[in-house]
């Protein structure tokens, strides 16, 4: 007997772009890439500083840098787009997108060069979401009111 596949996900649409929170790190939002061909989330820092258990970095919210002290979880190697291998620091933070929180790892990294300065990787909207390729900001920003 052939098994019947669902029609309608009880998991939430997102787009391929969404404003994420960071509520422990700022106040502020920022553009965060959702990509299901990345393996983990990663966020854009400078001056990242591992001292013992801990870790310091500079991000930048609303326009503004701030520095930041986490709890470091690890180091872990990732392999980016253009195939480069690097060492990076792992912290974990809760996120909130649109009314949507949770909590996840995510890698320090220099993304300057990126567009945007977060991914979220497969394993952290696993279970979670669905991607529509192409949208964006299907749950972050409020919707226009029609005339």
């Amino acid at each position: 007997m052939p098994h019947s596949r669902p029609t309608l996900f009880p998991i939430p649409l997102i787009g391929w772009r969404e404003d994420v929170r960071l509520p422990e790190l700022g106040e502020g939002a920022l553009v965060a890439k959702i990509d299901t061909g990345a393996r983990s989330a990663a966020l854009h820092a400078e001056d990242i500083l591992i001292y013992g258990k801990h870790v310091g970095f500079t991000i930048e919210l609303d326009g503004k840098r701030q520095k930041m002290k986490a709890v470091l979880l690890g180091a872990k190697r990732v392999k980016s787009s253009n195939g480069q291998s690097e060492i990076r620091a792992v912290i974990e933070t809760r996120i909130e997108i649109g009314h949507y929180v949770f909590d996840a790892e995510i890698t320090l990294t220099d993304r300057a060069d990126m567009g945007v300065p977060m991914l979220l990787g497969r394993n952290t909207i696993k279970d979670r979401f669905i991607v529509h390729p192409g949208r964006s900001f299907l749950i972050s920003r409020n919707k226009r009111k029609s005339k």
